[in-house]
């Protein structure tokens, strides 16, 4: 099994737990306190694409305004992890694209539950660097032919 294959497969159910079991996962991000868990490695990281859906039925200013009072910039993204893009979608909203250990999905899911809920509804992909392998493929692909 290669890495990659290894941290989808750990990915998965530690998703369901983070959305399944809120409990559960309050008490891990509790237990781990963010200072200690490290940062993302290519052994450890996954990378996590957010959608934030503007709620379309309220003005701009109001969902600026609740964020606001919910603390939603001031806990998301939690401290150390990496933003790699986030970008506005018209008709959409927010796609953020966040790298990090796997250890901190539930720290991140609870930034997101505790503070944009209610100006945004979220949706969430999970996915992982597939840049080195498609390069490697290529590069290999192109090699000139031994015969």
């Amino acid at each position: 099994m290669n890495k990659h294959t290894a941290i989808k497969s750990l990915l998965i159910p530690a998703l369901l737990a983070a959305s399944l079991l809120p409990g559960l996962a309050t008490a891990q991000a509790a237990a781990v306190p963010a200072a200690k868990v490290g940062t993302a490695t290519p052994d450890n990281a996954v990378m996590l694409t957010v959608f934030l859906k503007h709620d379309q039925s309220r003005p701009l200013g109001e969902l600026k305004e609740q964020l606001a009072k919910q603390g939603f910039h001031k806990v998301f993204p939690p401290a150390g992890v990496e933003v790699v893009s986030w970008n506005i979608t018209m008709g959409i909203g927010q796609v953020v694209v966040l790298r990090l250990p796997a250890s901190r999905l539930a720290e991140v899911n609870l930034a997101i539950e505790n503070t944009a809920w209610g100006a945004y509804s979220t949706e969430f992909f999970p996915t992982y660097d597939f840049m080195p392998i498609a390069q490697a493929a290529q590069n290999q692909a192109r090699q000139p032919s031994q015969q």
